[in-house]
């Protein structure tokens, strides 16, 4: 697997300061993607044990809120098996931190039904993720003021609570 990127004080893709990796490999192309480079799977760096090794020490602060995973689609069925396995040893190691995942993809249709990969490893992802920012970028629908989604059709899910209830539980935005 490749990655575009690493944020290492992120605080775009989440609450608080976040360490933020974005894959490359994404299927969705949506149109004025603000990260197009990252479609192409062969885009960036190799995801090394040296790189994973590199984000958990970027973690290690205090200061960190969590985790974010963008892409690029993180969900895209070549990307899974890394990724279940890193996200497993994230929350091994800071359960008290948040991981938030970004995906084109939609929550029920797509990832809960298998449609995209594997659906034990699609679970095992889903697991380890407390946030998930769900839906294509739809350029008709953005909206600036949103918190943490870039167009109004996308919706922050509570992952473990919307597991547990089996109906979706939104995250409540911050009134400032």
């Amino acid at each position: 697997m490749n990655y575009a990127t690493i944020k290492w004080y992120d605080i775009a893709n989440g609450p608080g300061v976040r360490v933020s990796l974005f894959v490359s490999g994404c299927r969705n192309h949506c149109k004025n993607c603000f990260n197009p480079e990252t479609w192409d799977f062969n885009y960036g760096e190799l995801f090394t044990q040296e790189v994973k090794d590199k984000i958990i020490e970027g973690l290690a602060p205090s200061h960190i809120k969590g985790f974010s995973l963008l892409g690029g689609e993180p969900f895209e069925p070549e990307n899974q098996p890394e990724l279940a396995d890193f996200l497993e040893r994230v929350k091994r190691t800071y359960p008290e931190k948040t991981v938030w995942c970004y995906t084109g993809y939609d929550f029920e249709k797509d990832l809960l039904t298998g449609k995209k990969g594997n659906i034990n490893t699609v679970m095992r992802m889903l697991a380890c993720i407390d946030v998930l920012v769900d839906g294509r970028f739809v350029e008709e629908l953005k909206n600036p003021d949103l918190y943490f989604r870039g167009s109004s059709n996308q919706r922050v899910i509570l992952v473990q609570p919307t597991l547990e209830k089996d109906e979706i539980v939104l995250w409540d935005e911050p009134v400032y």
